[in-house]
């Protein structure tokens, strides 16, 4: 039976505060300067620092500005760190529009697709009512970018420049989501009203023409052969003529995208380690790349991740970045912030707990550039951010090992850096991972 508040069980809690120590000097702190300055921690400053064992040169970093772009640039930056190192081109950029506007168009034709595969549904259904509450964002994950890639290939920075609304997205975004629902209510109504299969992808290739109309507005219209004309770290001029963006991928990057796996830290149980899994309803190329996720501990997640780097190769990485994390100081640490003792109460909660109960996913991916191992153990790890030079230390933060075991969720590394049995049980469940809810956190898109 419910039982409501009274007047007594005020009495008490305001005898508990009033009995708590230092509870007036704590109230004025919190009510003066906010949660988390009455609560950080200078221990996390001074152990935080920015030297490491390992420590690869990746130059400037990249910004994002107002945008949820941030899987896609540092999945960019993972490839750009290789032109940069092997072409001598010091902060060479990829375009980072070129794959936004690619992003942004596949996702509308996934979005159409998923709105027939739900038409029998009612509109208050949970995974109608899911589509609909974002039809298309900014946001995505590895496998997402190179399902693009392998499509569309990528282009320099210089090629196809950013503009206002990839660097300040929110207003293209009102518009695509507005015409995405009430393209909705016509696909719906075709299929409700029985009309033919013809008749039904007539009106959806209507509708991405004007999407595509809408994002060339926006975006700009992607180019399809260009010449690439630079000057590298010598000053010599180079130019690369007549290239596809599919021909520059290849010549300048040379990656196989099929090489490298996500892997996953989602120690709940109904995620079992050493097994692949995807999402419902989770992509954006319809017949291109779909996501696999890879479920490992924590621990091995590190450790492979150490291999990379140590073979010279930076790594992509999804984790809740708000936690436990000061922007300005660059700094990602659970112990930069005591909020148990300023409150006098328990905020613990495990890994799996907060994954379960809607406390935590991922919200934002960066790449490790670096770790700190001191007698065989990681200690903290260097991490590009795409912020900016202004946040962190010129861009650049340092997470713990504890920030990276609590929450780091997704890493991605070449396979061959897997043991052998790991691989089989990638290629034997590939074309049969379990299926996650759409809503699973697993699916959360990085868009920070």
């Amino acid at each position: 039976m419910s039982k409501a508040v009274t007047a007594e069980d005020l009495a008490k809690y305001q005898q508990d505060l009033e009995n708590t120590p230092a509870a007036s000097a704590i109230q004025k702190a919190v009510m003066n300067n906010g949660v988390l300055k009455s609560a950080e921690s200078t221990a996390s400053q001074t152990t935080m620092t920015q030297t490491f064992s390992i420590d690869l040169s990746t130059g400037k970093v990249a910004d994002q500005k107002q945008s949820g772009r941030c899987w896609m640039f540092a999945a960019l930056n993972t490839m750009r760190h290789g032109i940069q190192k092997q072409f001598k081109i010091k902060d060479f950029e990829l375009s980072q529009n070129y794959t936004f506007f690619w992003d942004k168009f596949e996702k509308s034709n996934y979005f159409y697709e998923n709105v027939l595969k739900t038409a029998d549904q009612d509109i208050d259904s949970r995974k109608v009512a899911w589509l609909m509450a974002t039809p298309q964002g900014d946001g995505g994950q590895w496998d997402m970018l190179t399902a693009l890639i392998d499509k569309y290939g990528i282009v320099p920075k210089s090629v196809m420049p950013e503009t206002y609304s990839s660097s300040k997205s929110n207003e293209m975004n009102a518009v695509l989501n507005l015409k995405l629902r009430k393209d909705a209510v016509t696909l719906r109504k075709l299929v409700a009203d029985k009309a033919s299969a013809e008749d039904i992808q007539a009106a959806k290739d209507q509708m991405l023409s004007e999407d595509y109309r809408i994002l060339a507005y926006t975006l700009g219209v992607p180019p399809t052969k260009f010449d690439f004309e630079y000057r590298d770290d010598d000053k010599n001029y180079h130019i690369d003529r007549d290239l596809t963006p599919k021909t520059f991928f290849a010549k300048y990057v040379g990656w196989d995208t099929d090489a490298y796996q996500s892997l996953i830290n989602a120690p709940t149980a109904d995620k079992p380690f050493n097994h692949l899994y995807t999402v419902e309803m989770l992509g954006n190329v319809i017949g291109g790349r779909e996501v696999r996720h890879f479920n490992v501990t924590s621990d091995e997640m590190k450790k492979l991740a150490i291999k990379q780097l140590e073979a010279g190769e930076t790594v992509w990485f999804g984790s809740d970045v708000g936690k436990s994390s000061d922007s300005k100081l660059g700094i990602m640490d659970p112990k930069l912030y005591d909020k148990n003792a300023l409150f006098n109460t328990s905020l613990d909660m495990t890994k799996a707990e907060r994954l379960d109960y809607g406390e935590s996913l991922m919200t934002h991916a960066m790449v490790i550039t670096g770790v700190d191992i001191v007698d065989g153990k990681p200690t903290k790890w260097k991490v590009e951010n795409s912020w900016g030079e202004k946040a962190g230390q010129n861009g650049y933060f340092v997470a713990s090992d504890e920030w990276f075991s609590e929450f780091v969720y997704q890493v991605v590394v070449n396979k061959k850096y897997l043991s052998p049995d790991q691989q089989l049980t990638i290629k034997n469940e590939y074309d049969h991972p379990t299926v996650l809810k759409p809503w699973d956190p697993m699916g959360a898109l990085a868009a920070k």
